[in-house]
C-alpha cells in the first residue's frame, strides 16, 4: 500500500481556511485520516472539523479536502466526515505558525 495517512495529510496541507488563509492542517483542523484496503482499492477516511459550527463555507472546505486528499498518489477513493467532537480549540489544535498567524500567543 503506497499511500500513507502521511502522505495525505501532505496533500491536504495547501488547503486553507479561505478567512484566515491559514492551512487546514496547521490550524488543526484535519483530525485524521484513516487508510483503508477495501476491493475497490485503497481508501481514506479524513475526519475534519470546523472553526465554528455556522461556517458558512463549510461544503467548499469539505469539497477542497475531498479533492486534494483524492490527489494522493495511491488514493482510489475518499470520504470526508464532518465531526464536532471535540471541539476545536486554537490552543490545543493549532501549530505555533498558525498561532502566531492568529495572533494568539
Amino acid at each position: 500500500m503506497s499511500a500513507t495517512k502521511e502522505s495525505v495529510f501532505a496533500a491536504i496541507h495547501p488547503v486553507h481556511d479561505p478567512e484566515l488563509e491559514i492551512s487546514l492542517v496547521e490550524l488543526g483542523l484535519i483530525y485524521d485520516v484513516r487508510i483503508e484496503q477495501g476491493d475497490e482499492g485503497i481508501h481514506a477516511e479524513v475526519d475534519l472539523t470546523l472553526t465554528s459550527p455556522g461556517c458558512p463555507v463549510a461544503p467548499e472546505i469539505m469539497a477542497s479536502v475531498h479533492r486534494a486528499a483524492l490527489s494522493t498518489e495511491g488514493i482510489d477513493s475518499v470520504h470526508v466526515n464532518l465531526v464536532w467532537t471535540p471541539r476545536w480549540q486554537p490552543k490545543v489544535h493549532a501549530s505555533e505558525d498558525a498561532l502566531m498567524d492568529m495572533g494568539i500567543y
